[in-house]
């Protein structure tokens, strides 16, 4: 495995599956590789170390603006292509299911 220290990941969010909306996926975000294996505390059990850049998640409006931040700073980044998916876009909507003009027996 090569070394991964300092590089950068730039993507595009995916909704995910349960998400009905398109909301927080139309920004781009920076997230920095992992510098090294997680260490497993003897006592607790936890999982952990002190690689602070895991926690870094950095929002731009823009791929351009994401680039341009990491190549300002000499940041190594791959951009990964976005995953689109099709809009779940129902005619009525929710409000449809408490409308006084429902037609029909309300099933839940």
């Amino acid at each position: 495995m090569q070394d991964r220290a300092g590089q950068a990941r730039i993507y595009q969010p995916a909704r995910s599956a349960t998400q009905s909306g398109q909301g927080r996926t139309r920004e781009w975000i920076l997230d920095f590789a992992p510098a090294g294996p997680q260490a497993l505390d003897p006592l607790m059990g936890w999982t952990g170390s002190g690689d602070t850049g895991r926690q870094v998640r950095l929002r731009f409006p823009d791929r351009a603006a994401a680039e341009a931040y990491a190549r300002a700073r000499g940041i190594a980044y791959v951009v990964a292509p976005p995953q689109p998916r099709r809009p779940n876009i129902r005619p009525g909507g929710y409000g449809e299911n408490f409308a006084t003009t429902r037609r029909g027996s309300w099933t839940h």
